[in-house]
């Protein structure tokens, strides 16, 4: 969904509150020049999934569907539902079979694969006595890619595991591009049994060099929370830069390439706010989701004691965002509402010639 190398760019005082979160939550991790180094388990594996097996996959929307399509065509048995039966086709058109049903789907399968748009979707069919768990069979296990709370989760992990499910998180980073070309970014979380177990699917959907088991269950949620609110803190606070410099008289564009190519430079400033000068403030999520990963993340802070300062600013930004437009696509709409608060888009100067 957001810029994948996120985590080494800017906005230091994001990224320090970030570390000591992750720390909080568990995560034991090294640091290198390059970045996050991967965890590092025993070298023998828990009987790797193989070419074959029954994969349910719940959901098939702008993630899910691609998802579905490339472990179909990996040689995986995929069974793909959703609540809006008009996919069906496209569903059968990518290889895989449709069942209307969930509990049908569910039942049987040697993985069951949650791609769900938020919080509240993965709740409604995995908590309370309709839970889609009690439909595996025992030695299954359900991988959550989905962006989600590692407090709202733990309490469904938990009863996974009470079932003899096997529980793996593996939030995606990349956007639908990525899902079809299989080159995603995984955030992985849980043991290394399950992770080593479910690796020949990651590598299915995702870039192998780019699927990292972070720790342990909850984890995986954490880092993606973090990476995602790195990414909307570095929107606001270079939105109100380059406003500020437009209203100052500066061009756009010309401030961009500077602040790109100094100390303060982000591959936000170097690849996303061309985007926002096209007007494009990136309709592949919705502005309403875009809020309920940072509250979670701003949960989060609360519930490990960390400071939040800067952190409920860039939440609050954008809830003010949702309250003006709506639950409208829109992963930069926080933008769009400072552009119009401040009364002017943002837009470099025609280049005129001579």
């Amino acid at each position: 969904m957001l810029s994948n190398d996120i985590l080494e760019s800017g906005s230091t005082s994001l990224a320090i509150l970030g570390t000591v979160l992750l720390a909080c939550s568990g995560v034991v991790i090294t640091y290198a020049a390059g970045g996050f180094v991967k965890s590092q388990g025993p070298d023998e594996r828990d009987a790797p999934l193989r070419s074959g097996a029954r994969v349910t996959v719940v959901g098939a929307g702008r993630m899910g569907l691609p998802v579905s399509r490339n472990l179909a065509a990996a040689g995986f048995d995929v069974v793909v539902t959703d609540v809006r039966h008009d996919v069906a086709g496209a569903v059968v058109a990518g290889g895989a079979r449709w069942e209307p049903s969930a509990t049908a789907a569910a039942a049987g399968a040697d993985v069951l694969v949650t791609v769900m748009p938020g919080i509240p979707e993965v709740r409604s069919v995995l908590s309370g006595p309709g839970s889609l768990l009690g439909e595996l069979p025992g030695g299954a296990a359900w991988l959550d890619l989905t962006s989600s709370s590692p407090l709202v989760m733990r309490e469904i992990q938990e009863d996974a595991r009470r079932r003899g499910v096997a529980v793996l998180e593996a939030p995606m980073g990349g956007g639908p591009d990525a899902a079809a070309t299989g080159t995603l970014q995984l955030f992985a979380g849980g043991d290394v049994a399950t992770f080593r177990r479910l690796l020949p699917l990651l590598e299915v959907i995702a870039d192998p060099d780019r699927i990292v088991l972070v720790g342990g269950s909850g984890q995986g949620y954490t880092a993606k929370l973090l990476v995602n609110l790195l990414w909307f803190g570095q929107a606001v606070a270079t939105a109100e830069a380059l406003l500020l410099g437009q209203s100052a008289g500066l061009d756009a564009e010309a401030l961009r390439s500077l602040l790109a190519n100094s100390a303060a430079g982000s591959d936000f400033l170097r690849h996303d706010v061309a985007r926002v000068f096209r007007g494009d403030y990136l309709p592949l999520f919705g502005l309403d989701r875009c809020v309920e990963e940072l509250d979670a993340v701003t949960e989060l802070f609360r519930d490990c004691g960390v400071p939040a300062e800067l952190s409920e600013v860039v939440a609050r930004v954008h809830r003010r965002a949702a309250a003006r437009f709506g639950p409208v696509d829109g992963e930069l709409m926080a933008v769009a509402h400072l552009e119009e608060l401040a009364g002017s888009p943002l837009r470099p100067h025609p280049v005129t010639g001579r």
